[in-house]
């Protein structure tokens, strides 16, 4: 499946209230290449390759289903640090979600927030609700991507 990926990351104030009351998935994935991004992703017990092409708040995106021999086999070959976090599916105005990511490894303090949009116009309009704290869009050292290339003490 193909499709234009729009979004915008938050770095938290806080977190919102009663977080176990929202539905979750386990999250671990992991990189094959950062430029472009190729990655390994098991969500529950359903597994994918991603591409992404280039963009920070808009770009491509091509999720192509795995197996779980086949998710184990890229996986292995993968480089750098296997990310794995609990996210959070917490409804906002308008239709939107906020995708609450409560990271595990490689960075067990870090908590972000992921909101997609249908459009430019829907992402640029968007005010995010007072527990998102400083938007991260554009700095890529917020990316998982870059997460997992990066150095982590502890």
């Amino acid at each position: 499946m193909n499709s234009i990926e729009i979004e915008k990351k938050y770095l938290l104030r806080h977190l919102p209230g009663s977080l176990e009351n929202y539905p979750c998935h386990e999250i671990e994935q992991a990189y094959l290449c950062t430029n472009p991004v190729v990655r390994v992703r098991k969500e529950d017990e359903t597994y994918y390759l991603t591409y992404k092409g280039k963009g920070m708040m808009m770009r491509e995106e091509y999720n192509l289903p795995l197996n779980r021999e086949a998710y184990a086999h890229l996986l292995a070959k993968a480089d750098g640090n296997i990310i794995s976090k609990t996210r959070y599916l917490i409804p906002l105005e308008d239709g939107l979600t906020a995708e609450l990511d409560r990271f595990h490894s490689p960075d067990s303090t870090l908590l972000m927030a992921e909101v997609e949009f249908s459009s430019e116009e829907q992402a640029e309009g968007f005010t995010p609700p007072d527990w998102f704290g400083e938007e991260v869009t554009q700095d890529r050292r917020y990316h998982n991507s870059y997460m997992s290339q990066a150095s982590y003490n502890g």
